[in-house]
């Protein structure tokens, strides 16, 4: 189980389980199920989406992201509109524009 409560903060538990147990197994032994911060994340496995009644297999990583506070988006037109035009923006080339490819005889 891999859980991050705030940001740039992992918490991460080693959870034994029988065959056949399901992502909610898992989450009632590793004691977050009883967080209120981990009651509103959604679980997934290995970065895909899982239901609370999905069986687990051997090595399964379950993971529980908390929802997104901004929609990312809307964060990025924010971080353009104040950046402004005082400086280039993500796909600017270093070194000035790009050079056309030399032709060849």
């Amino acid at each position: 189980m891999v859980w991050s409560p705030v940001p740039r903060t992992v918490q991460e538990r080693l959870v034994a389980l029988p065959s056949g147990a399901t992502v909610a197994d898992a989450l009632r032994a590793s004691g977050l199920q009883a967080q209120s911060e981990a009651a509103d994340a959604a679980a997934s496995i290995w970065g895909r989406a899982a239901a609370t009644g999905q069986p687990l297999r051997d090595g399964d990583r379950i993971e529980l992201c908390r929802p997104l506070r901004v929609d990312p988006k809307v964060a990025r037109r924010q971080r353009f509109r104040a950046q402004g035009s005082r400086a280039p923006g993500l796909c600017a080339h270093r070194d000035g524009p790009p050079r056309p490819a030399a032709a060849e005889d």
